[in-house]
């Protein structure tokens, strides 16, 4: 894959003059990273069919894999989408906010890059909740189509220097914010077939919506058997995944292996925690940050290995653990 020409990023801020500036280089095409309050996003023009495939290209994103769209309002939904009772029950109550609707398209064939729907008939969107971000999306006046500002397949950033690590030089700005405050990318709950299907479980947790809805929520092994598998972002098997190898629901670590903690540390053992508290929020928001710094050390320490210690499989717990096992799974060179 060809990647672009080695370009000067410029380091914006959050004020109205910087997001003008981030607005001209999207109206030429080029790419932006912004805040949100999941992670770092990194930004085209979604009408812009350049826009999108450079997306592709700086990421290694493979082209089945959609993106998503973020709008700055949640009316502005009709204008791109088909939504359902229960997917407008949803947006009352949680855009903005970390929620990814996957809606049929709106026909004729709007104008979106093709690039962006993964050839779907169905779209993902969402508003973030980050006022930097739904600032920036109504200064440009259209919707922008933003995955993780990170390498396809690696560890997605909520730092501003874990975006720089990975797109300086290959992207035309960044925005610097604050460090993301939820931490882990969005919930992506599907109404393509009308019901309510999750497909990515994330920032918020599943039992708060199936709680609005009234009714559980469908599991994408349940509706996906004879479809296409990739069918929203952050399904595919390998994900996130550090340099190093990850051993999965450990209570310590031997020689020569780092831990990642939940809770109390296990004697001797050296690493990071998540939250010592044993808290899922904030494990939540450090989770990629820790993980990028557990890797880090781990490759000056020479060492191949982190050890994770068992994470509550229950409410932000349910998204860490499905991150955790895509990290797990080295990704094919």
């Amino acid at each position: 894959m060809t990647m672009q020409k080695n370009i000067n990023t410029e380091i914006l801020n959050q004020d109205m003059k910087s997001l003008r500036k981030a607005c001209y280089f999207l109206n030429k095409n080029e790419l932006v990273s912004f805040p949100t309050e999941t992670v770092y996003g990194l930004g085209a023009s979604a009408i812009s069919n350049i826009g999108v495939a450079k997306i592709f290209s700086v990421k290694g994103r493979p082209k089945y894999n959609p993106l998503i769209i973020h709008i700055a309002n949640k009316q502005d939904a009709d204008k791109w989408a088909q939504v359902p009772k229960e997917a407008e029950l949803l947006i009352e109550s949680f855009w903005p906010g970390p929620l990814t609707l996957v809606l049929n398209r709106k026909k004729p064939f709007t104008a979106l890059s093709t690039l962006v729907t993964g050839n779907l008939e169905t779209i993902a969107i969402r508003v973030p909740l980050h006022p930097t971000a739904r600032a920036l999306i109504k200064e440009f006046g259209s919707p922008l189509a933003a995955p993780s500002a990170n390498i396809s397949g690696r560890i997605s950033p909520t730092r501003a220097k874990d975006v720089l690590v990975n797109m300086d030089g290959k992207i035309s700005a960044l925005i610097k914010g604050d460090d993301c405050s939820i931490g882990l990318e969005s919930t992506i709950v599907s109404f393509a077939n009308n019901e309510p299907v999750l497909l990515r479980p994330g920032g918020l947790p599943e039992e708060i919506i199936e709680e609005k809805l009234g009714r559980p929520l469908l599991k994408s092994t349940q509706v996906l058997s004879n479809q296409r598998k990739i069918i929203a972002p952050g399904m595919m098997e390998s994900h996130y995944a550090p340099n190093c190898n990850l051993k999965l629901n450990q209570v310590n670590s031997q020689t020569n292996e780092l831990f990642l903690g939940f809770g109390d540390m296990p004697k001797n053992a050296i690493g990071l925690n998540l939250s010592l508290t044993r808290n899922l929020k904030e494990a939540a928001t450090n989770f990629f940050a820790t993980l990028t710094d557990i890797d880090t050390m781990a490759e000056l320490m020479r060492y191949k290995t982190v050890c994770v210690a068992p994470i509550p499989n229950l409410g932000l717990g349910v998204a860490i653990n499905d991150r955790l096992k895509r990290a797990a799974i080295k990704k094919e060179s």
